[in-house]
Order: structure tokens, then sequence, then C-alpha cells
């Protein structure tokens, strides 16, 4: 009798451990197969943010294509470099290159906490447009180039953008001494800037 009790004892307890067992099992695979669809949702999101961006970046590239084309731009610099090397961020406001038609202004003002000669922490040059010349390589990387003339201070103009984006850099050689400058940003239509031009030289 004490034996048979102690069989009648023991089962459950087993039965009990099987049980919890499978329960645990079970709620790793349900663990496993929720962290599995969160990874599915998520690589799916991160395929159409991709698509989204590849699209904003065509549209954005078609916009300041045809902007460079027209003669009719603006290239907002959020980084500018110097000759020494020194990179600086700055404001894409009061840093920029813009093209209306005929008529140039470039824009330099590295410093938010200086005036410059230009009121706005550096240097404005604006003038009328010479020789301009627009080049596509058969990569379809775009060049354009210009002078541009202002009262006192004449500058060479080169702007490079890849095909893909309006992710854009120029490189500006004044003709009065050897600070060439750099600038690297965005190209938008003229009219969906929104610059602030300081004094001219």
């Amino acid at each position: 009798m004490v034996i048979v009790a102690g069989l009648a004892m023991t089962a459950p307890d087993a039965s009990a451990q099987s049980g919890n067992r499978n329960g645990r099992a079970d709620k790793q695979q349900e663990r496993m197969d929720a962290w599995k669809k969160d990874m599915e949702e998520f690589k799916a999101r991160s395929e159409q943010n991709r698509q989204l961006r590849e699209l904003t970046d065509s549209i954005a590239f078609i916009q300041a294509l045809a902007a460079v084309r027209n003669q009719d731009f603006v290239l907002e610099a959020n980084t500018v470099s110097f000759r020494n090397g020194s990179m600086v961020f700055v404001n894409s406001t009061t840093n920029f290159i813009s093209v209306k038609g005929k008529h140039a202004t470039v824009q330099i003002s590295p410093s938010d906490f200086v005036s410059g000669p230009n009121g706005v922490g550096g240097v404005t040059v604006d003038g009328m447009i010479s020789g301009p010349e627009y080049r596509v390589d058969k990569h379809g990387n775009i060049t354009y180039s210009f002078g541009v003339m202002g009262i006192g201070i004449n500058a060479q103009v080169e702007i490079y953008m890849s095909p893909g984006s309006n992710n854009a850099s120029a490189t500006i050689y004044p003709n009065f001494n050897s600070n060439t400058v750099w600038l690297q940003g965005n190209i938008v239509p003229y009219e969906n800037s929104g610059v602030i031009e300081g004094s001219s030289l």
C-alpha cells in the first residue's frame, strides 16, 4: 500500500513538470515568433523608407538640374572649407551662391558672432555673370562654372553636382588673391530659397 501510494503521488508531479517544460517551450516559441514578426515589419518599413528617400532625392535632383540649366538656383551651403584645411559648419541662409539669369551673388559668412563687411559675418560679392559654361560628363556629373564681377572683387565659381540628388559642392577662386574657398550644400530652385543677403562689396 505504501509503494502504490508513493507511485500514485509521484505520477502527478512528473506530469506537472512535463507540463511546465511544455509551457516554457511554448512561451519561448511565442517570443521567437513575435521577434521574427517584428523583424519582418522592421525590414518592410526600412525598405519603404529607402524607396521614399530615393524618390525624394530623385525629385530634388530633377528640380536642381532644371534650375541650374535655367540659371535660376541657389546653392545653400552647410559647410565652408578654407585653403588652410579648416572646415566649419555654417548657416545655409547666410552662406550661399545664387544665380538669377545674368546676375549672381556669392556670400561667405562663416561667423554668427562677427558682423563682417557684409553685416552678417562675412563677405558678399554681388554682380554680373561672365562666361557661364554648363558641362555633363559621360557619368552624368554636372559642372556649372562662371565668373562674377563685383565692385572691387571678381571671382571664378565652379559648381559640381552628381546625378541622383541635389547635393552639390562649389569652388570659389577669388581673382584678387589665392584664398580659395569650398562650399558643400544643396541646390534648390531660386524661388524656394530663403537665404539672407548682406551688403555687397
